[in-house]
């Protein structure tokens, strides 16, 4: 990537930044130091804006996300998603999801708008119902991923979105070199929405890439 190049996808990574000084600044700030803290992978800025923008351009009022973490990326769904919309968040490990729910608190949502399930996916997603949700967005292990998009066909109505993060994987999706099984379960993911006549699909390289998909 040349200089010119890496400024630009720098500047894009950085454009919607909520004020360091308002109250959704400052929630993400701390989320993002503690999730430092305890070493998890976080949602770059770039990414975040492209589900917000999501969430709002679909008029989100159900979500589903797959990995709580601290918050990070709940924020931003929140801040797009309408006023009376529910997130419903997914986490195996409860005691980060506390961390999220300081962090949405802090930016000035009521507690009635997330929803917190500790769980893996596969034992939360087949309690949701069907077609009652406008966006899932997963973030959780990646080696997980196949199923989750099973399980979003069925969760979502016709023009709902789903997405998939880190599906670049440090580059390595795309290294021709010998590759752990999760990388290759990446390669057919994508490989599988791209082919998918049910699904409007876009790759996007924001963060370490975001794959996205509009249910016909």
């Amino acid at each position: 990537m040349t200089g010119n190049r890496l400024t630009s996808w720098a500047f894009a990574e950085a454009y919607g930044a909520p004020d360091a000084d308002s109250a959704e600044g400052a929630a993400l700030s701390w989320a993002r130091e503690r999730a430092q803290e305890a070493g998890l992978r976080t949602v770059s800025p770039g990414t975040g804006d492209v589900l917000r923008m999501l969430a709002a351009s679909t008029g989100a009022k159900a979500v589903v996300e797959i990995g709580t973490g601290t918050g990070i990326s709940g924020l931003y769904l929140l801040q797009g998603m309408r006023a009376d919309g529910v997130l419903t968040t997914v986490d195996m490990e409860p005691e980060r999801q506390q961390f999220a729910r300081q962090a949405f608190r802090a930016a000035g949502f009521a507690a009635n708008r997330a929803r917190f399930i500790p769980g893996h996916a596969s034992d939360v997603l087949p309690r949701l119902a069907d077609g009652g949700y406008d966006l899932v967005f997963c973030d959780g292990d990646r080696d997980g991923y196949g199923y989750c998009l099973e399980e979003s066909m069925r969760l979502l109505r016709p023009g709902g979105v789903v997405c998939f993060a880190g599906v670049f994987a440090d580059g390595r999706t795309v290294d021709s070199a010998a590759q752990p099984a999760e990388v290759l379960g990446l390669r057919e993911l994508l490989w599988t929405i791209r082919e998918s006549e049910e699904l409007v699909p876009a790759l996007l390289p924001v963060g370490d890439g975001l794959l996205c998909a509009v249910r016909k």
